[in-house]
């Protein structure tokens, strides 16, 4: 997620389906069949949109991709099935998490205690954790995204901080990202994103007076104070922050560009913004039944991208007021690995030049490096205030400086 051509894109809803009743053959398909070619990156499953359902467990609203019965005593689908199409997505290099809220969602916690057991629930039922109703089988997603529209921010922050908790004693990386709406801050994980590190946050540049139909907007638009916060306010300061998009005029209320349009915003914003992750695009169907959006996208993501932005990000057409300059906690941009590095060091004399010194204050995320003790070391996964060489196990030693 430290690249700025990401693709994401929920499945799961089948929004085409919805809108679009008659057209059958356009309904949503198979995860695994927008998993053949590069186009998407990130597939969010949409949603696990009750947390406590019948027997205690949460609930998942797959649309007319489960419409099975429920494991006994709960509401929990048995979506098993599923679990092979994950599997052949993830083994084409794609990055599937589960989408918790939604916009009809039944989401909350009473109190951190009841949200730190949850986050077991979550691990328990998608991640490396054991139960007897797990949704997708053996299948073990990437992570978690929060997709809160609704209700008070109790207990998210202590959701989220058990979760990486749990996460850090995994077998693989792991991610955690939230879809925030566009107006900052937002009113239900706003709270939240200022408190704990998030990987990426897929704002939602639609529904709302500061979408993407709004863009020229001086007044509404308002990348430039997500840029700000990710890079002042959030306690992870690697954050990407993606430009959330319908991906046809039938997935939203407003905020539907079409694709030549939106290729000009996107690498427009790709250039000015360091913190630019990507885009994020409601939904699958409706990108594959409008031509191809998501193709469109990308193209545009990938013509302009960079591995890495390195541009300041500090100038904006937008005239809106951003956020203030944080608690005063150091700032730094760690460089990061190249993908294919090996874990192995190198030899000796390794020039460590431009490579920032370990902090306890900032959040790493996989592949970022940094020195510490006159040795190299790099992020294996999210990670904060974890000392390289530490017990938690989550830094490589790459080289001697």
């Amino acid at each position: 997620m430290l690249r700025n051509t990401n693709l994401a894109v929920y499945w799961g809803q089948d929004s085409y389906g919805a809108n679009n009743p008659s057209d059958t053959a356009n309904w949503q398909q198979p995860i695994s069949y927008y998993c053949n070619d590069d186009a998407i990156d990130t597939f969010p499953i949409a949603f696990l949109d009750q947390f406590f359902a019948a027997g205690g467990l949460p609930s998942i609203n797959l649309a007319n991709s489960c419409p099975n019965t429920p494991f006994p005593g709960t509401s929990m689908p048995n979506c098993t099935f599923l679990g092979p199409d994950i599997e052949t997505c993830q083994a084409a290099g794609k990055i599937l998490t589960i989408s918790l809220g939604g916009a009809t969602g039944s989401a909350g916690f009473s109190n951190d205690s009841q949200a730190q057991a949850f986050a077991q629930t979550i691990w328990d039922l998608f991640l490396e954790g054991s139960s007897p109703d797990r949704p997708f089988g053996s299948a073990v997603l990437d992570g978690v995204d929060l997709d809160i529209e609704g209700g008070s921010q109790t207990g998210y922050a202590a959701f989220v901080t058990a979760l990486r908790a749990l996460m850090a004693k995994g077998s693989k990386q792991y991610y955690i990202t939230a879809a925030p709406q566009c107006p900052y801050p937002d009113a239900y994980i706003g709270t939240t994103l200022n408190t704990v590190g998030f990987d990426a946050v897929y704002v939602q540049f639609y529904n709302n007076y500061c979408g993407l139909n709004n863009y020229n907007n001086t007044n509404a638009w308002d990348f430039s104070t997500w840029d700000n916060w990710a890079k002042t306010i959030s306690p992870n300061r690697n954050v990407k922050v993606y430009i959330g998009a319908p991906a046809s005029s039938s997935a939203a209320g407003s905020g539907y560009v079409d694709a030549s349009t939106f290729a000009s915003i996107i690498q427009q914003t790709q250039r000015q913004y360091s913190s630019f992750g990507g885009v994020m695009l409601w939904d699958a169907s409706q990108a594959y039944a409008n031509s191809r959006y998501d193709r469109a996208v990308k193209s545009a993501l990938t013509a302009g991208g960079t591995v890495g932005a390195t541009s300041a990000g500090t100038s904006s057409t937008a005239g809106v007021s951003t956020a203030g300059t944080g608690a005063g906690t150091t700032t730094a941009t760690a460089t990061t690995a190249a993908a294919t590095a090996s874990s192995t060091a190198t030899p000796s004399g390794t020039s460590c030049s431009g490579v920032s010194a370990w902090s306890s204050a900032i959040a790493y995320v996989g592949g970022d490096q940094v020195t510490y003790n006159g040795q190299l070391w790099t992020a294996k996964w999210w990670t904060l205030n974890d000392v390289p060489g530490g017990p938690a196990g989550v830094w490589t030693d790459t080289a001697f400086c």
